[in-house]
């Protein structure tokens, strides 16, 4: 499979040799589990059935799940593989089949969303890193866009990423998930059925591109969920960026969450600094999977 999938456009045979991603054409996963720290309306009482995938097409160098997105942790499976997963999961209770890091397998999952039609809904949870063209092989085949905007500078997205067009792709594919979900759908129980939520992970001394941020979408998606993220913790080799070896501070997030709800965004996530822990990060060993 020659791959141009994603905004990397690698332009490689993955079943030959390995592109920024780090991941071969076959599936690899490293944990498939009931998952509660999503947002209210994904996780619920049950849990979300999170697949994540290993490998990543972004790479962020503060990634809290660094030893599958950088190492590629993770075991390789085939389609009906996967399927079987899906299906544990949803016997299990999960509300929704959640794809953690789905970009650089995205032709493949449509394969096999095409062939596996889903009983609960199917969530893309997402870098934001994702070309427009390949999301529109999942048109009718996801129904809850749940898609990071990380970045409204480039020298921060080339920094923290190597990604500097990184705010021009996000807002493109945002588009285009809109497209496909303009209308929030939630079921009697305030479980989102259909929909699309834009998470924005806050960093130590970047709030004023959150801020930014939060005014490209109050303009632009004034009708779209946003889930402002406090849970930064360093992880990884943060010698080229000093600046993000610490969580954020109080001051920080409530200068972020304010200005959100200065600007009238009332579809608005939280989230209390205490998750800004390392207990939260899943164990990627395998569950699920083996």
């Amino acid at each position: 499979m020659i791959c141009n999938i994603c905004p990397r456009k690698c332009d490689i045979d993955r079943d030959e040799t390995l592109g920024f991603c780090r991941s071969p054409g076959r599936f690899r996963v490293a944990r498939a589990a009931l998952h509660f720290w999503e947002e209210p309306c994904i996780s619920g009482k049950n849990g979300s059935g999170t697949v994540f995938f290993s490998g990543c097409n972004l790479r962020c160098i503060y990634c809290q799940n660094y030893e599958i997105s950088h190492e590629n942790k993770g075991v390789e499976i085939d389609d009906d593989k996967l399927v079987s997963i899906f299906e544990k999961l949803v016997s299990n209770g999960a509300h929704n089949i959640n794809l953690v890091n789905p970009t650089h397998y995205a032709s493949r999952l449509a394969e096999v969303l095409s062939r596996w039609k889903s009983p609960v809904p199917v969530v893309y949870n997402t870098s934001g890193y994702d070309s427009a063209e390949t999301l529109k092989m999942l048109d009718g085949l996801v129904d809850i866009y749940l898609t990071d905007f990380k970045y409204s500078r480039a020298d921060k997205a080339a920094k923290y990423s190597k990604a500097g067009d990184y705010p021009t792709v996000a807002k493109t594919a945002l588009s285009e998930m809109k497209r496909q979900q303009p209308q929030d759908e939630l079921d009697e129980n305030g479980m989102m059925k259909k929909g699309v939520i834009v998470r924005h992970l806050i960093l130590p001394q970047n709030t004023n591109s959150s801020l930014e941020i939060i005014d490209l979408l109050a303009r632009e998606y004034p009708d779209t969920y946003i889930s402002l993220m406090a849970q930064y913790t360093p992880c990884g080799d943060l010698s080229s960026a000093p600046e993000l070896q610490r969580k954020i501070t109080k001051r920080e997030y409530s200068k972020v969450a304010d200005y959100a709800l200065s600007k009238g965004i009332d579809k608005l996530f939280l989230q209390e600094l205490s998750s800004a822990d390392k207990n939260f990060i899943p164990a990627f060993d395998f569950t699920g999977i083996m």
